[in-house]
């Protein structure tokens, strides 16, 4: 009998064990105006008093499924025309045959067409109902690398655009599978030259080292198997589709990560997600996008189980992430600094800016150090401190003058499109093959200063929007747009314009 009853007690304990599990957990308690401006700043680019106001008072967890279940797959803003045309791709017409002016031609058509996909991009971060969705679309841009400047085909980039965002907040393993075809991979990291008896490691080494499993968590053999599974996998040189040549495949026996088999490139695919060290190396990354530069590594952990779970689900991931108090521990404030395009695209935003021609934006950007489409290198933007240099700050500075001297008729005279930073020759847009190099550039910066001078600030109106008094305005705008108090408060007296600037160009403005 005591053994009967003991039996009984261990199962009623266990049923009640069960019971508590299955219970929601308790919502934590409402937001607070400066934690809700802080989720969707880091979630966003540059929130809105508006915004922010609407998620006040909610709780994290409601915050974040709200924010989560509003992402998007596609963009909301329409790609430029030839992402629509049809037909054969016009890569070769820079083949071997190509004459000295077409090859010229090409190279200014594709330099032309590259801005615009920047300035739409831009545009869409700018406009887009779910900030979230581009957010993770460059986070994922700035992790499966490739630059147009190997690429060279703005229509492939934008392709890939196209399958990040769609993937973006899906399951990761979908996500890698997916970008493992994509074109503009194929080409940046040359599996379209990998072949059977020759193979080419490029893709198998960065997959693993950048992609999944990161440093230490895969040896030399495993890359050259690895390299031999993901032969044939190659494009259509007309359509630039992806395709699988058999002819080019090793079918041999090949052994990656303790699996031994006639291994194919998706096979290797699956075997790097079997591994923890995947979903911990993409947690550590989420970790730094959204919390800080230094993970906890207990709660990566943590994270990362669920992570692998739910079979790699991102959302979840993300849900665990801004729902947890690392987030809105106070430490964590306004220690990330803004990337060129937060910059860009947040200040464009929380000022209401609408500007007719986005191109402008995107180069300003890159005059930062972030030429979206085009990363230094295959390890992508490193971010952080290496935002700001000497160059770089001033580029940020100038940028941030011209955008507050927009109602200020004799400010906008005195900044010439010259003052803005010197940008590479890799984002300056070209017209005619006859125009010489000075036309283009005086054109060009022609059309950068249009594009400026086409945004409007009224300063005064956006102060009365934030609901604030004659006395209260100062608190009410640091409140808005600075992570912490600025160095010194703007005089409560000043002129709306003055008011404004003097904020933005507080050093706690670079700040998130």
């Amino acid at each position: 009998m005591p053994l009967l009853t003991s039996m009984r007690q261990l199962t009623v304990f266990l049923v009640f064990c069960a019971a508590c599990l299955a219970l929601p957990a308790m919502a934590s308690a409402p937001l607070s105006y400066d934690d809700a401006r802080h989720l969707l700043n880091r979630t966003g680019f540059g929130a809105t008093d508006a915004e922010i106001r609407r998620f006040t008072g909610m709780s994290r967890e409601d915050a974040a499924r709200k924010l989560l279940a509003t992402t998007r797959t596609v963009a909301a803003m329409p790609p430029p025309a030839w992402t629509a045309q049809s037909g054969p791709l016009r890569y070769p017409r820079a083949g071997a045959d190509a004459s000295e002016m077409e090859r010229k031609q090409f190279q200014q058509e594709q330099i032309r067409e590259g801005l615009q996909l920047r300035g739409w991009w831009v545009n869409e971060m700018l406009t887009t109902p779910s900030p979230l969705t581009e957010r993770m679309t460059l986070f994922w841009h700035n992790h499966f690398v490739s630059s147009q400047q190997k690429v060279r085909l703005a229509e492939l980039m934008y392709r890939q655009n196209v399958t990040l965002r769609a993937n973006a907040l899906g399951h990761f393993g979908d996500l890698l599978h997916a970008v493992a075809r994509d074109p503009a991979m194929v080409i940046y990291l040359d599996n379209a030259r990998n072949r059977k008896g020759t193979p080419n490691e490029n893709f198998a080494r960065e997959v693993m080292e950048l992609f999944t499993l990161g440093e230490g968590n895969y040896s030399e053999q495993d890359i050259k198997e690895a390299a031999r599974a993901f032969t044939g996998w190659s494009l259509d040189r007309d359509s630039g589709n992806f395709v699988f040549r058999p002819l080019i495949h090793d079918y041999g026996t090949k052994s990656v990560l303790g699996r031994t088999g006639n291994l194919d490139g998706d096979d290797v695919l699956d075997a790097l997600l079997a591994q923890r060290a995947t979903a911990e190396f993409i947690t550590r990354k989420l970790w730094r996008e959204f919390v800080s530069p230094d993970p906890d590594e207990a709660q990566v952990k943590r994270i990362a189980n669920r992570f692998r779970d739910t079979r790699y689900d991102i959302k979840v991931a993300l849900y665990e992430l801004l729902t947890s108090d690392a987030f809105y521990a106070k430490e964590h404030r306004g220690v990330l600094i803004k990337s060129p395009i937060d910059l860009v695209v947040g200040t464009l935003k929380q000022f209401d800016m609408r500007p007719s021609e986005p191109v402008p934006f995107a180069v300003a950007a890159a005059a930062m150090g972030q030429n979206l489409f085009s990363p230094p290198n295959v390890k992508g933007w490193p971010g952080g401190e290496v935002w700001i240099n000497s160059s770089t700050l001033l580029a940020r500075k100038q940028f941030l003058d011209r955008m507050f001297r927009a109602d200020d008729p004799a400010g906008r005279a005195a900044m010439a499109p010259e003052a803005m930073a010197p940008v590479s020759g890799q984002v300056v847009a070209t017209g005619a093959v006859q125009e010489t190099d000075t036309q283009r550039q005086i054109r060009f910066m022609r059309a950068m200063d249009r594009g400026f001078r086409s945004v409007q600030f009224e300063s005064a109106t956006w102060l009365t929007d934030l609901h604030a008094t004659d006395a209260t305005r100062v608190d009410a705008a640091t409140r808005l747009l600075l992570a912490y108090p600025p160095q010194s408060p703007p005089d409560p007296a000043s002129e709306p314009l003055a008011m404004v600037r003097h904020i933005v160009l507080d050093a706690s403005y670079q700040l998130k």
